[in-house]
């Protein structure tokens, strides 16, 4: 499901203007807020709110809140890409020592790039290399592990037949 609602992304919402607000929240009025001392978008929010409270100017030029907003975005698309190759290097590892088992899996993905599979115990995901043909997403199948490679994160499987479980 949070796939489908797609990344979030850091904007600025200027007063008088009209505001999305928070899709998954149902609200108008939003701004997201943790833990200052870890996160700029955070640190940024928070010196905005003490300002307003203070009866202060803001500290940034709309401008400055457009550039801010995109630059933190790409931050953090960054360090979700970097997040997502870690898991798939650790589930690469976990796997390394088991090419030639055999495991229940359902299709998760299935493209013109390739065809996917989440198998169930342990619960990680590959790539189909050989026996894609007629699968779809949601199809159970049997697999076999054939490669993993830890340094790219790579596990790929091969069709043994379609599961009946």
């Amino acid at each position: 499901m949070v796939k489908l609602l797609g990344r979030g992304e850091y904007v600025v919402e200027l007063a008088g203007q009209p505001a999305d607000g928070h899709f998954g929240l149902a609200v108008k009025d939003y701004a997201h807020s943790t833990a200052p001392n870890r996160r700029f978008p955070d640190l940024l929010t928070q010196r905005l709110l003490k300002a307003a409270f203070a009866g202060r100017p803001v500290p940034y030029s709309n401008d400055d809140l457009r550039q801010l907003a995109s630059h933190c975005t790409a931050q953090e698309d960054q360090a979700s890409k970097v997040e997502r190759q870690v898991g798939k290097s650790a589930a690469a590892l976990l796997l390394a020592t088991r090419i030639g088992e055999r495991f229940d899996a359902i299709v998760t993905g299935a493209s013109a790039k390739g065809t996917w599979v989440r198998i169930l115990q342990p619960t990680v995901e590959g790539k189909l290399v050989q026996g894609a043909a007629g699968l779809d997403v949601g199809d159970q199948v049997r697999v076999e592990l054939v490669a993993t490679n830890v340094e790219q994160g790579f596990i790929d499987f091969r069709s043994v037949s379609k599961a009946a479980y």
